[in-house]
């Protein structure tokens, strides 16, 4: 399977978060996954400007020309996508945030009922799963957790695809990686 990992740690000192996601690339790849890590620090993201033009004026591209066509590249054509950040002041890094909020193109503007609400049509066949994995730091607790699992289950409805899992870089780099094999 092919598998995106989003890595939204914005600091390049935080060599534990970033030492996490290599074994964890490592051992998927061992198990014979094409494995992406994007790192998002290191790419020109800019922020959503809500300006619609990738429904109206270019539609499925962002017009602001960043590297948000190369993540929704890698995103779409992907099996499974990791949401990857360290938890900072009760959410995931504004670097993942923005990142994320960049995906909206990978949805037509029109919609319909999904699970009696209103979300966006596919504008693909086919949308990878979705999980993340957290640094819990000192001040994060287990409301911010819930918090953040259920905007990206939420999320996972509009960007018609399923949430598999919320882990933490506390678990074992095995359990991550056994739980995405299991998929």
């Amino acid at each position: 399977m092919k598998i995106t990992i989003l890595n939204g740690n914005p600091d390049a000192s935080n060599n534990v978060f970033d030492g996490y996601l290599k074994r964890l690339s490592g051992a998927l790849a061992s198990e014979n996954h094409v494995v992406t890590i994007l790192n998002l620090r290191e790419m020109d993201i800019r922020y959503c400007i809500g300006c619609f033009g990738c429904w109206a004026k270019t539609p499925g591209e962002c017009i602001v020309r960043d590297a948000s066509g190369n993540i929704c590249h890698e995103y779409i054509n992907s099996g499974f996508v990791l949401f990857a950040s360290p938890i900072i002041m009760g959410f995931t890094s504004a670097l993942l945030k923005k990142a994320h909020e960049k995906l909206i193109p990978l949805v037509h503007p029109y919609l319909e009922f999904v699970q009696n609400e209103v979300h966006h049509l596919r504008r693909y066949s086919k949308y990878p799963l979705m999980g993340l994995l957290l640094e819990k730091g000192r001040d994060a607790d287990e409301e911010d957790l819930k918090i953040i699992s259920d905007i990206y289950r939420r999320d996972a409805i509009n960007l018609r695809t399923s949430f598999c899992f919320t882990k933490l870089t506390s678990d074992p780099v095995e359990e991550v990686a056994n739980e995405i094999n299991r998929l």
